[in-house]
Parts: structure tokens; C-alpha cells; sequence
């Protein structure tokens, strides 16, 4: 018993509120977890459609297309380690969660973080909401979704995408704020719609920051995946809890590294990507 008196118990409020929304709106949420399963299957499916050595092959091809012989090599390093380490079927599922999560959070991020960048007042009713999701340790966003849509893969990459949405969000208000203004007056001067302004003029000269908000949810994507292994995601995560619950310091190893190589040929694959985008200017 404390000094007080009491114990608060924020749980004993919220939970009757999670309890209320499964038994109203189960049929809701079974639609969205279907949804989602179905993005999930088809990314997978697409990844497997190859062995190992062709999906290989064609990553590096592709790397080698969109930047250099060196990525290439990374490529071929990268996923040939997933391969030789035996957790090449683990890894994939890694990937495509990572792909679609991130696909996700950018999706919702980016239109709002314009938004944000056009109305300095949103931008101040955000900055507080972000920085609370920021600071809130990332297996907490695990809670909430496993009590709506229970255990597996579904609560997984809900989690990730409200985790991966800040930085990217705040990265590319910040992005868009920090383009000079003479710019913007030079496009308004000739006539151009704000949407032609935005795509030809601001974006190609916030792209180093929007890298690095990408490269950040990326990398936030991966580290929350990790910790869905306990709920049962799949995937790389469920090896590093395997490795950790049953003390084999070897599978744990192993899936950690394979971890470390997946967000390094996501990373470079994405900035080799970005920077081959054409720079549209008024040029």
C-alpha cells in the first residue's frame, strides 16, 4: 500500500474501452486484418517467386542499375549472408513487413508533413502529439494492437507504421520548411500552380533531408519489427526471441547480423533509388 492511499491504474479505464471496441466493431477490424494479410501474402509471394540465387541476382541488378557496381556487391553480400546463415525464408518475411510498413508510414507521413510545412499552427498542434510517440518506448504500440487484433503478423505492422510515421513526418515538415523562400516567390512569379511548386521546385531541394526521414523510419521499422517476434510477427524478430528465451547465444547471433545486413541493403537501395529520380527544376 502506497502513502497515498490508492493506486492509479490508467489500465482498469482503458481496458473496458478495448474490451467495447472487439465486441462492437469485430467484424471492422477482421476486414482490416484480412486487408493487411492480403498486402503482407502478395509482397511475400512476389519476394518467393525465385531462389535465393535468382531473387540475388536480380536485387544486384537492379542495385547496379539504379547506382553503382558497389552497391551491387553489397547486394549480393547482404542477402547472400541471410542465405548462407540458413535464415533466407526469415529474412524475406523481414523484408516484405519492413516494405510494406514503410510504404505505409510514408504514405501517411508525407501529405501530412506538406501540410504541416504549409500551416505553421498544425505544425505546432503536431510538434507535441510526435514528440510524445517518439518518446514512447516502441514495444508499448504492441499492446494496444495485439488487444484489437490479437496475435501474428497483422498487429505487427500496424505497430510499426504508428512507429515509423514521426520521424518521417517531422523530417520532411522540417525538409520543406528549410527550402529558401526565393525559390518558392520565383515559381509563384511565373504563374506555376502550388502543386507544380512542390514537385518541381521544393522536393528536388529537400531531398537530402527526406533521405534521411526515410532513412529513419526505415531503420525504426526494423527495430520494432524485431521486438514483434514476441508477438508472434515472424520473421527475423522471432529468431532473435527464440535465440534470446532459449539461451542460443549461435541463433541469436546469426538472426542479429542478418538484421544488421537487411537495413543496410534497404537503406542504400532506397538513397540509390531516390537520388535516381529525375531533378525536376524549372530548368
Amino acid at each position: 500500500m502506497n502513502g497515498i492511499g490508492f493506486t492509479l491504474s490508467p489500465g482498469s479505464y482503458i481496458a473496458p474501452v478495448f474490451s467495447w471496441l472487439n465486441t462492437n466493431f469485430h467484424g471492422f477490424f477482421a476486414v482490416i486484418s484480412a486487408g493487411v494479410e492480403g498486402v503482407l501474402g502478395a509482397v511475400l509471394w512476389v519476394l518467393t517467386l525465385l531462389p535465393a540465387w535468382g531473387l540475388i541476382g536480380v536485387v544486384a541488378a537492379m542495385a547496379f542499375v539504379l547506382a553503382n557496381w558497389r552497391v551491387a556487391l553489397l547486394a549480393i553480400a547482404t542477402l547472400g549472408f541471410c542465405w548462407a546463415m540458413n535464415l533466407w525464408a526469415a529474412s524475406l518475411q523481414t523484408i516484405a513487413l519492413v516494405l510494406v510498413a514503410v510504404t505505409a508510414s510514408v504514405a501517411i507521413a508525407f501529405p501530412l508533413g506538406v501540410f504541416a510545412a504549409r500551416r505553421p499552427k498544425v505544425e505546432a498542434a503536431f510538434r507535441p502529439v510526435l514528440d510524445v510517440m517518439q518518446t514512447v518506448p516502441p514495444w508499448i504500440y504492441l499492446i494496444p494492437a495485439v488487444m484489437i487484433f490479437s496475435l501474428g503478423r497483422v498487429p505487427a505492422l500496424i505497430a510499426t507504421v504508428v512507429y515509423g510515421v514521426p520521424p518521417m513526418l517531422r523530417l520532411t515538415t522540417l525538409a520543406l520548411k528549410q527550402v529558401p523562400k526565393n525559390f518558392q516567390e520565383l515559381g509563384d512569379a511565373l504563374g506555376a500552380p502550388r502543386s507544380t511548386v512542390l514537385w518541381k521546385i521544393e522536393l528536388p531541394l529537400a531531398k537530402p533531408t527526406l533521405l534521411v526521414g526515410l532513412n529513419q523510419c526505415i531503420l525504426l521499422s526494423l527495430a520494432i519489427v524485431v521486438l514483434a517476434g514476441l508477438v508472434g510477427a515472424g520473421g527475423l524478430g522471432a529468431e532473435v526471441t527464440r535465440g534470446l528465451t532459449r539461451m542460443e547465444i549461435g541463433i541469436g547471433l546469426r538472426a542479429g547480423l542478418s538484421i544488421v545486413a537487411v537495413a543496410l541493403l534497404l537503406d542504400r537501395l532506397s538513397r540509390a533509388a531516390l537520388d535516381r529520380s529525375p531533378r525536376r527544376g524549372l530548368a
